[in-house]
């Protein structure tokens, strides 16, 4: 009777053993990967993935696109989305992928640890990965008063002297947030005319455009993400080099509230479908070997401990500390000051 019953047992269960058996390849593919979207196109962050994939066994996926491709695209494909990250390169996307609920809380010890605050959003929906800092470049030798603070190039002394990229352009968009957010709407609009008034072109270009028409002497300083100049200082092409020695930098506001920075980030999607392994590799891309190689490799600020690389010899600076979320909260009144001011 024992027997009997504990046969019968067996053929119960033995179907269920089965099955899970069946399941378990199912759920290791699922936890061995991550899909990734992303708007960094950089060929230092292939070698983070792979060091990645060595470290964990868990592959990633990556789908490239823009900013705002790939914030639609997520929306677009809603619930049955595959992405578990997204990595944008200005603090006002990640804002905006935050406001549409692209993104879910990250409760990671390491990350809050590791991230200060002003480099993250308030409810953890992102974390920022590296930095640019916003510098004045101006030409060395050309005799011009050099500068201290943005407010100073709206200063009659460089009337048809200074050479800007376009208001639409995502980093001059959070340039302005943050200072409406530390000084007020007034001030940023006086700013953005007085700039105006300084123009010596028409607004063109990215910010190397920029960079090389300092050098050539068609104006005497411009704004720009250090990321740039440091590409110059680190590139095999002597020209580059060339250009980058004519160049001396201010970071401004050292007196007051801190040179301007954006930041590369990342979030965890809200219906990824592979969450752990998502916020695995976001506390990975802010260890001690992934920061590096944001510095050295791509000559970026890490987020996390001292600059290493060809960056470095830019030397130590303070920061503007106003939460990096304000550059998209403020990013709608940025565009309508700058239309104001004529800055096209």
């Amino acid at each position: 009777m024992v027997e009997n019953h504990s046969h019968l047992s067996e053929a119960m269960i033995r179907p269920l053993i089965l099955a899970l058996l069946l399941l378990l390849p199912l759920a290791s593919i699922t936890a061995a990967e991550l899909n990734l979207y992303s708007a960094r196109h950089y060929d230092t962050d292939f070698s983070l993935y792979e060091h990645f994939t060595e470290e964990t066994g868990i592959k990633v996926n990556l789908i490239e696109g823009g900013s705002d491709a790939l914030i639609e695209r997520i929306l677009a494909e809603g619930e049955l989305s595959p992405a578990d990250i997204l990595i944008t390169v200005d603090a006002g996307r990640l804002w905006r992928a935050a406001e549409a609920g692209i993104f879910q809380p990250i409760d990671s010890v390491t990350l809050s640890a590791r991230v200060p605050e002003y480099l993250r959003d308030p409810n953890n929906l992102w974390f920022g990965l590296s930095k640019r800092a916003r510098i004045i470049v101006y030409r060395k030798g050309e005799g011009l008063r050099v500068p201290a603070r943005y407010e100073d190039l709206t200063d009659s002394d460089y009337r048809n002297r200074v050479c800007m990229r376009s208001s639409s352009n995502i980093y001059n968009l959070s340039l302005l947030a943050g200072m409406i957010e530390t000084a007020g709407a007034p001030a940023a609009q006086q700013w953005a005319e007085g700039v105006v008034q300084n123009f010596a072109r028409k607004p063109q270009g990215n910010d190397t455009a920029q960079l090389r028409a300092v050098a050539s002497g068609e104006c005497g300083l411009t704004v720009a993400n250090t990321y740039y100049l440091g590409r110059l200082m680190a590139s095999e092409d002597p020209s580059d080099r060339a250009v980058a020695a004519k160049l001396g930098i201010v970071f401004p506001d050292q007196d007051g509230r801190g040179t301007h920075i954006n930041i590369s980030g990342a979030g965890v999607t809200r219906y990824a479908p592979n969450r752990a392994a998502a916020i695995q590799f976001v506390e990975y891309l802010t260890s001690e070997f992934a920061q590096r190689l944001f510095a050295e490799g791509n000559n970026e600020y890490p987020v996390v401990g001292r600059a290493t690389g060809p960056i470095a010899e830019l030397g130590d600076f303070k920061e503007d500390q106003v939460n990096a979320a304000t550059y998209g909260k403020r990013q709608a009144q940025a565009v309508m000051i700058y239309d104001r001011a004529g800055w096209r």
